[in-house]
């Protein structure tokens, strides 16, 4: 197999080709690796690479799973993985070791899913878009290089818009898979709180609002990969409501039910939304009654939209305290003024000075969230929104290292206003997935977003399956220099 045959098939039918013998992992590896030496000088996507060594382990694989034994990437988020030291994004913490495997990166493995490398993110994941000063550079959009690739699983939407893989990893606590999916014009899903277990030595992430997946180009090898990372690990916290079947098995199905679709076309506080994002959302709504769906006008969510922000930025505020300290701890030193990018040393200190008090508050700022989104889709079964409220963002709009003196709070603010439907989702803990069936007559990535309720990534999956045949997106690619 060369690179030209590698890059037009998503990852279940290489993982045929390899079922039926008639190609082999290290074959397909050195496809991947080929591509990421040949397209990661203009992406900046890819960090940690273990070319060498995952020829081997591809040249000895035995294909198990739905995938077989295809190339794989991880995110650089933390995942703990043996082989894989991870920075998060920070130059604090960077080449982080680890001396076990997260239960998520052994269930992508079993699933045949060989990881090669990680992929870039911001630092500690906590932005929109991907332009880590510990990454030398930004991640730019495969797309249009002055614009983002978006945040935080950049790398990861980068990689699977450029072809490296079909399928990587990605993560999600407030918009950081669905967010690079719009930008990069690939698919992804953010699954229901407890859907994906943070074992073996986390309980949850981020307050319960972070899940692990993975970024695609198409919708069925998301539902594969769901398959084999989804359900209970043994001492988790809690979990989403067990799902009968399987996820591939539905998107497989060619009938879909009728389904009721709400439209939010507007965010909380007049926050605005560009014209491609309404068209994209209109388009998306057509597409829907094509079919037989029943596409309406729907009420926003009755959420105090401010206090929401302030809630979701505490509780990354304390997050940024603890990794960080973790990481002082075992260096033995104290902060320095240039081991954190300027608004994350603004968010330490604002961490440092939240209360426990504040920090339940925030928490229970978000269970009011899940609550007020469980009554405004009581009489439908799914809501549409704009991914993105606004084109993918210029580079150095959302960066950390903010160039205008951004503080914490304010960054927090700005971001909102872009990402305005996505962390809500993560705070209600609701299932959605970013879909790529627009773009602007340049080419611009234009994404609809799918939310569904509690423990139904089926429905969305299913529904999402339904709306790629009737527009499909794996023929659009962006071009190369």
């Amino acid at each position: 197999m060369n690179t030209h045959e590698y890059e037009k098939l998503d990852g279940l039918a290489l993982a045929d080709l390899l079922h039926r013998r008639e190609v082999t992992p290290a074959e397909l590896m050195d496809c991947a690796i080929a591509l990421a030496q040949a397209r990661n000088p203009a992406l900046n996507a890819i960090t940690y690479p273990r070319y060498e060594e995952s020829r081997g382990i591809a040249a000895d694989w035995a294909l198990r799973g739905p995938f077989g034994g295809i190339p794989f990437l991880l995110k650089d988020s933390g995942l703990a993985h043996r082989r894989f030291p991870s920075s998060v994004g920070a130059r604090l913490l960077n080449d982080t070791a680890y001396d076990y495997n997260a239960t998520v990166a052994d269930r992508f493995e079993a699933a045949g899913l060989i990881p090669f490398a990680r992929t870039t993110v911001p630092e500690l994941c906590m932005a929109g878009t991907t332009e880590a000063l510990r990454n030398g550079g930004a991640t730019p959009n495969p797309w249009d290089r002055a614009r983002s690739a978006g945040g935080s699983s950049g790398g990861a939407a980068s990689a699977v818009a450029a072809r490296i893989v079909p399928v990587a990893h990605g993560s999600d606590g407030g918009g950081s898979i669905r967010i690079p999916a719009a930008c990069c014009g690939v698919f992804g899903l953010k699954a229901s709180r407890g859907r994906v277990t943070a074992g073996p030595k986390r309980g949850e992430g981020w307050a319960g609002m972070a899940t692990d997946g993975v970024l695609s180009m198409s919708v069925r090898d998301t539902a594969a990969a769901l398959d084999a990372i989804a359900g209970y690990a043994p001492g988790a916290p809690y979990a989403a409501p067990p799902q009968a079947g399987s996820y591939l098995d539905a998107v497989r199905a060619s009938d879909v039910r009728p389904l009721r679709v709400g439209i939010l076309r507007q965010g909380w506080n007049g926050i605005g939304i560009a014209p491609e994002c309404h068209a994209a959302v209109d388009h998306t709504a057509a597409l829907l009654r094509s079919v037989g769906h029943e596409v309406f006008e729907a009420t926003l969510p009755d959420i105090d939209y401010d206090a929401f922000v302030h809630a979701h930025g505490s509780i990354l505020a304390a997050n940024v305290v603890v990794a960080v300290d973790a990481r002082l701890k075992a260096l033995a030193r104290p902060l320095r003024d240039d081991d954190l990018e300027s608004v994350l040393l603004d968010g330490y200190h604002v961490g440092r000075g939240l209360s426990a008090a504040a920090y339940v508050e925030a928490v229970t700022c978000l269970h009011a969230v899940g609550r007020a989104f469980a009554a405004a889709m009581a009489d439908l079964d799914v809501l549409l929104t704009p991914t993105l409220s606004q084109l993918p963002a210029k580079l150095g709009h959302l960066a950390l290292h903010s160039p205008d003196g951004l503080g914490f709070r304010a960054y927090r603010t700005r971001a909102a206003s872009y990402s305005t439907f996505l962390p809500v989702v993560n705070g209600a803990g609701l299932p959605a997935v970013s879909l790529p069936l627009s773009a602007t007559a340049q080419g611009l990535p234009v994404a609809t977003q799918l939310i569904g309720h509690f423990g139904r990534e089926d429905v969305l999956l299913t529904l999402s399956a339904q709306l790629e045949r009737l527009a499909p997106w794996s023929g659009r690619k962006p071009l190369f220099a």
